[in-house]
Parts: structure tokens; sequence; C-alpha cells
């Protein structure tokens, strides 16, 4: 028994992997300096040498301390010294027999060290637990107190701050809590000793962005800790601006104090909004009152819109607005799109009618001739362009200077065919619209003209009209129409450009009477001329028949003008003492006086409106076939624009233009004219032989 006594006091009261003594410590420990940290320990060790009445003591060493000579640094044994540098700062808690727990204040540096557990108690316990140690490491202060504030304070509204530091163990003490800043007040700004400190004050919109610092003190070698917060205080939008960019590689210019950006078709285009508000105002970017983008609904500081390639529809103004609920700002921007001319168009109105109507580019445009003609050119272009018009590479002088786009031609004549152009051009190019107009008129007749050839009869037609007119001949009441041939007839029709021709050959007899006509037609109008046939009977009887008649006509005429003869010798002689000698000197008398001039009635055509283009011009050279200018005896035709008498009943044109010609005179080439003795209102008379 002696010798484990012995054993333990030569080795410092220790016993040597004893199973029965037991310690229970965290082996590492971590605490920041200056705070307060408490080490839980527990033990265990036999019951022998003392009794429940027997006093326990505990003493906590720094590693590498001798236990005989050496000072703990913390002990619960009365009139026991302890390390200088722990004195007050480290201690044990509770009752030792049991608990080993360690407190330890005001952490300091130097405190970092293993540190290990001797037990005594009674005559018999002496033990130090060197197998069981802690190591304490002290680490640099990083721990702040906490402040507990709104996220946006309201301008004039009340407001309380907390200030908070999170102790870890309830047997460390609280640290000393202050507030600094403009807007602590003196009496709320006093320092008090306390695990978390409340601040009261009302913000002002100066308040933003100010600072405000809770601050912890925990030993009386100045070691402490502070939090600082950035008071947000609210307030509507302010600061906004547009910045602008026509590259996407560029960088972003501020507008400033420009509200207009020009910029060319098809470039890029970038639009940056940035706006300040507290709390952050939602952006939005509008093309007039139509809303293109947002920013989220927490709000932005800023909002991009890109154009990547920019249209001329995306011109006009653009407004970013910011806004949250203390109020709201917005900035605008006018955007012009510049561009060549496109869309180029022409609206046509005809006959003074006041509906327009688009053509097509190159097309043709028919107008009658006579009509008025109005031709309007728009364009889209930015800046606006310049129009024109021009024809056969002439620029034409503008109908209205006001207006240069009007073209007006009040009077459609054939001359005014051919391609009319309009030209919009500006700084950045040029756009052509070409228009073909096409002159249309109803048709213009040149003849019938017939002539002898052999035993028959050959008529020739012509017309001229835009679009060509068709002819087509009526005997009679019988019609004639196309490429025709029988036994009697032959019709050849043929066109050449506006001119249309036919000729109408016939080898058989006529009927005495009968009228021929040529009708000339299209889509304006028709005209007809007619002639009235008296064939003699010599060109439609025998070869023997017809020349006994033609010497009883002789025999028949010749004693007719003897008959004439006689009569003037009489009636000379009376003229002589009647008249002047100034009248007889005038007066001329002819065998056709007393010809058998039998009058028809009917009415004659009316006249024909000249044309810059009439119908004297004549066919084109191969308007008639080959035999009908061969072995002729031209019949002439006296037309109504030969001169003599006008009809008082003259019809009127009708309503579809229509023009015809009822009769027509055969005029025989080598007699006199007989128009001395034209009787009056005589509108065409036929010679009769007999």
């Amino acid at each position: 028994m002696l010798l484990p006594l012995l054993l333990a006091v030569l080795w410092g009261g220790s016993w040597a992997h004893d199973p029965r003594f037991q310690l229970q410590v965290q082996e590492l420990v971590r605490v920041q300096e200056g705070l307060c940290v408490v080490v839980p320990c527990s033990i265990t060790y036999p019951a022998i040498g003392w009794t429940h009445s027997t006093p326990a003591y505990g003493f906590w060493f720094q590693d590498q301390t001798r236990t005989d000579s050496g000072l703990p640094v913390a002990t619960n044994k009365p009139d026991h010294d302890v390390q200088p540098h722990t004195q007050g700062r480290f201690q044990l808690l509770g009752n030792p027999s049991q608990n080993c727990s360690l407190l330890i204040r005001d952490v300091q540096m130097e405190d970092s060290a293993l540190y290990f557990f001797r037990f005594e108690r009674g005559y018999y316990i002496r033990y130090n637990f060197m197998e069981y140690k802690f190591r304490l490491e002290v680490t640099a202060l990083t721990q702040k107190p906490e402040i507990y504030i709104p996220e946006t304070l309201q301008p004039g509204h009340q407001v309380t701050l907390i200030c908070v530091f999170n102790w870890t163990f309830e047997e460390c003490p609280a640290p000393t809590l202050s507030w600094m800043g403009a807007t602590a007040s003196s009496h709320e700004a006093r320092p008090r000793t306390s695990y978390f400190s409340a601040l009261t004050f009302t913000p002002r919109p100066q308040d933003h962005d100010t600072e405000l610092t809770c601050r912890a003190d925990f030993s009386r070698k100045g070691v402490s800790t502070e939090n600082t917060v950035q008071l947000s205080v609210a307030y509507a939008p302010k600061d906004l601006v547009i910045s602008t960019s026509q590259s996407d590689v560029s960088a972003l210019e501020p507008q400033g104090n420009r509200p207009h950006l020009e910029v060319q078709k098809g470039q890029f285009l970038r639009l940056l909004c940035t706006a300040d508000g507290m709390p952050l105002a939602t952006l939005s970017w509008a093309l007039q009152d139509r809303v293109l983008s947002w920013s989220h609904p927490s709000g932005s500081r800023t909002l991009e819109l890109v154009l990547p390639r920019v249209k001329a529809e995306d011109a006009g103004r653009y407004t970013c607005r910011a806004e949250n609920r203390l109020g709201s700002q917005s900035r605008s921007l006018d955007v012009f799109v510049q561009y060549a001319p496109e869309n180029l168009k022409v609206m046509v109105s005809q006959a003074n009618r006041t509906v327009l109507e688009n053509a097509g580019n190159g097309a043709s445009l028919p107008v009658l001739e006579g009509q008025s003609l109005r031709l309007l050119c728009v364009a889209h272009s930015n800046p606006p362009a310049r129009l024109s018009w021009a024809r056969k590479g002439q620029t034409l002088s503008p109908s209205q200077p006001s207006d240069p786009g009007v073209l007006e031609l009040p009077q459609i004549q054939t001359e005014h065919e051919g391609e009319f152009t309009c030209r919009a051009q500006n700084p950045l190019g040029s756009q052509n619209f070409s228009l073909s107009l096409s002159v249309a008129y109803p048709p213009q007749l040149l003849g019938p003209s017939c002539s002898r050839v052999d035993e028959g009869l050959l008529c020739n037609c012509s017309s001229r009209a835009q679009p060509t007119p068709s002819l087509r001949w009526r005997l009679g009441e019988g019609l004639l129409e196309g490429q025709l041939s029988n036994a009697s007839f032959k019709v050849t029709s043929s066109s050449s450009g506006p001119w249309a021709n036919s000729c109408l050959s016939h080898s058989e007899g006529l009927s005495s009477g009968l009228s021929l006509s040529c009708e000339a037609q299209n889509v304006h109008g028709a005209q007809r001329a007619t002639v009235l046939l008296r064939p003699d009977e010599k060109g439609l009887a025998s070869k023997a028949f017809s020349s006994g008649i033609f010497l009883g006509s002789g025999l028949t005429t010749l004693l007719f003008l003897c008959l004439i003869l006689i009569i003037l010798k009489i009636l000379r002689k009376k003229w002589t003492a009647a008249e002047s000698p100034r009248s007889r000197v005038s007066r001329r008398s002819t065998i056709l006086d007393y010809i058998n001039v039998v009058p028809k009635t009917g009415p004659l055509a009316p006249k024909q409106k000249a044309k810059p283009s009439s119908p004297s011009r004549p066919p084109p050279p191969d308007a008639y076939p080959p035999e009908s200018r061969k072995n002729q005896k031209e019949v002439h035709l006296v037309s109504r624009n030969r001169p003599g008498p006008k009809s008082s009943t003259q019809a009127p044109e009708s309503e579809n233009n229509q023009e015809e010609l009822h009769y027509a005179v055969l005029d025989f080439p080598g007699l006199r004219p007989w128009e001395t003795q034209r009787p009056k209102n005589t509108q065409y008379a036929e010679i009769q032989f007999h």
C-alpha cells in the first residue's frame, strides 16, 4: 500500500494509465480574441481515501507546467496562487468533484496552448489527467454585432433599429454596445452593457446613403468589434439618362440634351435607359403609345432596347419611363430613320373622276382620246424625295409647282402616246416608275371607194382606230363579214397597226337600188359609210343586149340635147332684152343646166370631227389587193366632207359615237360641175342616164 503512494508522490500524484480515472473534454477549442468561452469537462475516479464530506480540488495547468512547483491557470483551492495573466479570466465552474468545466473570459492571443487537469481528494486521490488534454486556439476577432433595419426607410416615418451581439454561452458577460452616426442622437448613442441595443429615429431624405454604426466593446484593452449599415431612404426616380449606340461593339453615348437621333435604314441601334430610385424603379420602353419592353417587377437600374436592323416603321418617339411607389420620371428620344425612296407608285384618275386607281410599274394605260388624265406620283422616303415627271428623256414642267408629283393632261391627243416616267430622288438614292400611255379613239373611215373592173365592181374601205377596228361589208340587208368568198362575192381583209383594210369584189349583176355599206367598229364606237348602187343595164345584161341599150340611150340623149339647144336659142333673146350688160357677162349656160337631175331626200351623215391624225392619212400600201389596182375605171364618191349644201335636218350623233353616212354621189370624171344649178335644200342627188 505504501509503494503506490510513494510512486504517486514521486510522479506528482499521477497514476499512469489507470483506467479508473476518466476525463471527458473537447480536444480543440477555437475562440476569437476578446470573446468568452466555456470548455465543458467531466471526470470519474475511484472512491478510495475520501468520504462525501472530503473536499475536492481541481487545477487547470498549461502544458509543460510542473504540478509540484508551477502555478495553475485556474483552481478552486482556497489561498492557492494562479498565473498572474489568467487571474480573473480563467475560472472553474461548478463542483470539481464531478464538473471540471473551465470558463475563459476576454480571451487573448497568448492564451493559445495545451491544457490538462489535476484532481485531488483525500489522502489517496492525487491524479494528473495527462492523457486527456485540450488545445485552445485563439483567432482574430471577426464576429460583429448584427443590426436589424428595414430595407427601405420611409422619409418622415419613425423607425427603430436593433443591434444584437450573439453570445454562445450564458456564463459569458455582456459586451458594451454603442451607436455612432449622423442619425444617432446623443441620448440614443449612449453606451450600454447589454446583449442588444435599440435606436429610434425619424429618417429624412438627406439621410439616404448615410452610415450608422453599432460597436461592441469586450475588454479593458480596447478589443472591440463593430458593424456599419448604409441607410436607404426611399425617394422617387431621378437622374434618368438615355444612352445610344449605332454599333454592337461601340460604346454607349449619353444623349444628354439632344432629343433627336438620325439613323439610316438597316443599321444597328441600341438604346439604354438608366435611372436612380429607391426602391428600384420599374423601367419601360415605349414607341409612341405602344409598350415595347419593361424590366423585372422588382425593379432595375438599367433597361436595354436593341433594334438589330432598323426599319422605316421604327421611326418615332421612344420614351423611357421609371416608376416606383413614390413617383415616376420619363425621358423621350425622337428617332428619325433615313432611307432612299421606296414604294413608289402612281395613281391614275381619268375623265375627271375623283377615284384614284393604282397603276403597276411598266404597265400600259389605255386612255380615250379627248379625255382628261391626272397622274399622281407618291413615294416613301426620308428625307422627302424630290418628284419629277419625264417623257422621252425630257423633264416635264409640273402641272402644280407646289406638288411636282402631279401631272395633268386636260385633253389627251394621239401625240401623247408613249412612256411617262416619275422619278423620286433624295441624297440616299432614287427610284423610277414608268407608265406607257396608249391613246384609244373610235374608228375613222376612209372610203369606201368603188371602181369598175371588167364586168364587175371592186370596192375598197379603210379605217384607222385604236384599238384596231374590225371592218365588215353590208349589201342591202345582207352582212358580208370576215374573209368571205363565193361565186359572186369575195371579201379580203387585212390590218397593220391601227389600220384595218377590206376589199370587196363583185363579179355578177346587182339589183337596181341596192345599198353597199362599209362598217368599222371597236370598243369605243362605230362608223358606217353607204353607197347607193344604180347600175346601168349595160354592165349587167348580155353583151348584145347591152350594145342595143347603149345605142338607144345615145340617140335619146342626142335628141334631148337638140331640144335643149332650141329652147336656149329662144330664151336668149328674152334674156338679152331683160338683163343688164353686167349680168349678161356673169351668166353662164351649160348643157348640164337642162340635164334631168332628180333630187333624192334623205339624211346626210353628220359632219365628222376633225382629228389631228385624220383619215386623210393614206392607208398602208398593201391595204388593197393587186387586182384592185389594175383595169380600174374610177368611180369617185362625194363624201360628207366635200363642199356642198348642209341639211337643215342633220341627224345628231348617237350615244355610242356611231356615225353613219347613208349615201354618196357618183361623180364621173370628165363631166362639168353641176354646182351652179344645184337646187336649194338638196342633200344629195343621183344622175340617171336614160
